[in-house]
């Protein structure tokens, strides 16, 4: 009986023997197995950054439709929303300059400019933009504004850029000879035209815009905005609280003084009345004559700066700063109350 159990025991510890001095082959062979026959995947997880972050800045607003609005601003950054500005999504523009305004034809069809005398377009709602072939300069370039009127669109910037695109911005052609001022708007109603810029320069044109003259007026104070309302009644804003309006289609200019000291950079007409906005969330209402005006602020307590407004169904939407969403009743609380106390 010992002698049974102390041979299994020496076959034990010979198996034991045996599994010690395999291990390290099956371990090896276990290694070259995986290394040739498993294929590992690797898992790529993508992090999409939000369509909206604290760092950016938006220049322009274009909403062709009551719910479709694209927002485009600093280092080419494009945004869309299809239901009014409640969200928004993240669109390629193929450039990183920064983009100072947007427009469009419909939802489809749009054209963003700006530094560097880009211009990019889209055919697709956005899905894809490319690169629009602009005349080369010999002056720095930066597109400050561009609007589309019919089936034309019209850019202006510094140095005395005008431009006009025939092919829903595609290409485009220089109207206007080179020049040390600058251009920061343009509006057209039928074949008149206007557009107002540096020291006070407005310019008119009646052929559509193959010729503008030069029209004299006291301010010299930088206008940034002018929009019309028909061809002869028409509203221009500027800096230091600088308004101006028209009754004879731009041939003269009363300055409507006392209103603020901010800055104006944006004039609309919106639903028999004029808008403007512009410096820390200052915002101006006149009634269809242009001759009734209060002043208040975008939203109760809203001291950014905002460049642009635009109507989005029953919603206005602002961009500069950030971009926000106000409730069209509530903007115009906004302004009653503060016209009820003192102006600022």
């Amino acid at each position: 009986m010992l002698r049974t159990l102390k041979k299994f025991g020496g076959g034990a510890r010979s198996i034991v023997t045996l599994l010690s001095s395999a291990a390290p082959l099956l371990i090896i062979g276990g290694l070259l197995y995986a290394g040739l026959f498993v294929k590992a995947e690797a898992v790529i997880q993508k992090v999409n950054p939000p369509a909206l972050e604290r760092r950016d800045n938006f220049f322009g607003l274009v909403a062709p439709e009551a719910n479709t609005v694209w927002a485009a601003g600093s280092l080419g950054k494009i945004v869309r929303s299809t239901d009014g500005g409640k969200t928004w999504e993240r669109q390629e523009s193929s450039t990183n300059a920064n983009l100072m305004s947007i427009a469009a034809w419909d939802a489809q069809n749009a054209v963003a400019v700006g530094n560097g005398g880009v211009a990019v377009f889209t055919k697709d709602g956005g899905k894809t933009w490319a690169n629009g072939t602009v005349p080369p300069s010999d002056n720095p370039s930066k597109f400050l504004r561009v609007h589309v009127f019919g089936d034309t669109a019209w850019v202006v910037g510094e140095f005395n850029a005008m431009l006009k695109s025939a092919d829903r911005g595609q290409t485009w052609e220089r109207v206007m000879e080179p020049q040390d001022r600058g251009l920061n708007d343009i509006a057209f109603v039928g074949s008149k035209g206007w557009a107002v810029g540096e020291f006070g320069t407005i310019l008119l044109t009646e052929d559509g815009g193959a010729t503008w003259n030069v029209i004299e007026t006291e301010n010299k104070v930088s206008l940034m905005s002018v929009a019309f309302r028909d061809a002869e009644h028409g509203v221009a804003v500027g800096l230091t609280g600088t308004l101006l309006t028209t009754a004879d289609g731009g041939r003269h200019w009363t300055v409507v003084p006392g209103l603020t000291r901010e800055h104006f950079y944006q004039v609309i007409w919106d639903q028999n009345r004029w808008l403007a906005i512009g410096d820390k969330g200052v915002t101006a209402v006149g009634d269809e004559t242009a001759s009734n005006w209060s002043v208040g602020r975008v939203a109760q307590g809203d001291v950014a700066w905002r460049t642009q407004v635009v109507r989005a169904g029953d919603n206005y939407v602002v961009a500069g700063l950030n971009i926000a969403v106000i409730e069209s009743a509530k903007f115009a609380v906004a302004n009653k109350k503060s016209s009820e106390g003192t102006q600022q």
